[in-house]
């Protein structure tokens, strides 16, 4: 059932009306947006709009230079890297889109047992992983939510040679606010939903049955997880089922709302587009496709709307698009993904995924593309671990002081991957890297780095200011 007591925030009417003004703004109005927006303070929705209708070339070499600036400026060369762990896929909804709907055959259904969770995350740790995403198809075996809960725990007390997952960020179905209240003693770190089409019509056309069919329930889940005390929330939007321009002025909309109501919006903005999944037709001709350009014009304007959150991108898109985002504003990304249930542990069958991938690659060998391109590619929890989440994190990053904290950390767990999983060719480029970074980083910041990295070095391991 919906909740009656939820502001209607989704403004499908203010969203048409800034469409329809910035259809006939000129290049000067871009670019006297293009130079606030390089104060890196956010933009307006009517802003965002005018942005969202640039086309000439120019203008638009212009948008991908701002984002590259405010991306260097806040985030420095650091890309967050986390993998993905599915532990179920039976699902009661019929969503048109996705290979774990309730009525395809075509898909084995599965929930791993303790056990075989654990083995997942064993494999994760000798890969290097620290921060994984559990994901769960939108129904739970006979245990119900405590099943989830379960999972987070067999996650966690996993210790294999020198490795562990840190953090554990959670992808569920929308809660009441007391099963919150109980994911949030669990130790999470960023409860993450979609609402994958803010449209209402387009999200109930797509939607046909189950809880997922109540477009309130689902898209006040994050005013409930908040209200319960989890203030790392991840919204997102499934591109290609409806106009991109709208999805990301709604995004903005409910940034906004989260920020009115709690003081801090949203810790990440995902940005997946609709890739094919078994059994679903929809997924291999979405309803409103979004193009490469357009994909990397909607990173960028998110980047420059909302600058200290972050944006993930996932192995939905191929090895070049990741790396042509990297700069455009993407800050995490998922790597050496498996999208179905006991994918690490067992012979991936397609069939069983709830999506095909776009990027294959090992984890190995996207940190060494990640480093060869000039990024830190970081394993970082020191912020969950600390406090330092929601408004704690925001009161740090909009001055700058967090990079104190992000830069030597961010080295710091590299140093680990290199050290202790790395292949040679991997560590040899990944060395080099740290050396570079060092010196282009500010003195204290350096010299704070430099003392944590000997501490690693020297066997010590979990490192982080």
């Amino acid at each position: 059932m919906a909740e009656a007591s939820l502001e209607n925030f989704i403004d499908e009417a203010e969203i048409e009306q800034a469409l329809s003004r910035a259809a006939g703004a000129g290049s000067g109005r871009v670019r006297e947006i293009l130079t606030r927006a390089a104060e890196a303070k956010g933009l307006s929705l009517p802003e965002v709009a005018v942005l969202a209708e640039v086309s000439d070339p120019e203008l638009l070499g212009e948008l991908f230079r701002t984002a590259r600036e405010v991306k260097e400026r806040i985030y420095g060369r650091r890309l967050v890297l986390f993998a993905p762990l599915y532990i179920s896929n039976l699902c009661a909804n019929e969503c048109l889109y996705c290979a774990f709907r309730a009525r395809n055959r075509k898909v084995q259904r599965r929930s791993l047992t303790q056990d075989l969770i654990r083995r997942e995350v064993e494999i994760l740790v000798d890969q290097g992983q620290k921060r994984v995403l559990l994901v769960a198809g939108e129904s739970y075996p006979r245990e119900g939510f405590d099943y989830v809960l379960r999972s987070i725990e067999t996650v966690y007390a996993v210790k294999k040679g020198r490795g562990e997952i840190r953090r554990l960020n959670v992808n569920v179905a929308p809660l009441e606010i007391e099963e919150f209240r109980r994911l949030k003693q669990a130790g999470i770190g960023t409860y993450q939903l979609f609402q994958e089409t803010y449209h209402r019509p387009t999200y109930l056309a797509v939607h046909l049955s189950g809880k997922k069919r109540d477009f309130d329930w689902r898209l006040g889940a994050m005013d409930r997880a908040m209200q319960a005390g989890i203030d790392d929330v991840g919204i997102g939007v499934l591109f290609g089922l409806f106009d991109w321009r709208f999805e990301i002025l709604a995004l903005m909309q409910h940034a906004r709302h989260l920020e009115r109501r709690f003081g801090v919006g949203p810790h990440t903005i995902s940005v997946p587009r609709l890739e094919p999944a078994v059994g679903s037709d929809m997924a291999s001709h979405p309803p409103k496709p979004v193009s490469d350009v357009e994909f990397r014009k909607l990173v960028a304007i998110l980047r420059l709307a909302v600058p200290y959150t972050g944006i993930i991108l996932s192995t939905r898109e191929s090895a070049k698009m990741r790396s042509e985002t990297f700069a455009l504003g993407v800050s995490q990304i998922s790597a050496g993904s498996r999208t179905n249930p006991g994918g690490y542990s067992e012979q991936e069958i397609e069939q069983a995924a709830q999506f095909s991938l776009g990027d294959h690659r090992p984890l190995d060998e996207v940190i060494r593309d990640v480093a060869g391109l000039g990024y830190i590619p970081s394993f970082c929890t020191a912020c969950y671990r600390l406090g330092r989440t929601g408004q704690d994190f925001m009161d740090l990053a909009k001055p700058g002081a967090i990079k104190a904290h992000c830069d030597p950390n961010a080295l710091s767990t590299f140093q680990e991957y290199l050290l202790d999983y790395a292949s040679p060719e991997t560590r040899r480029v990944g060395e080099l890297l740290i050396e570079r970074a060092l010196g282009d980083m500010a003195k204290p910041v350096a010299q704070a780095a430099q003392k944590m990295l000997e501490r690693v070095r020297a066997g010590e391991r979990d490192v982080y200011v």
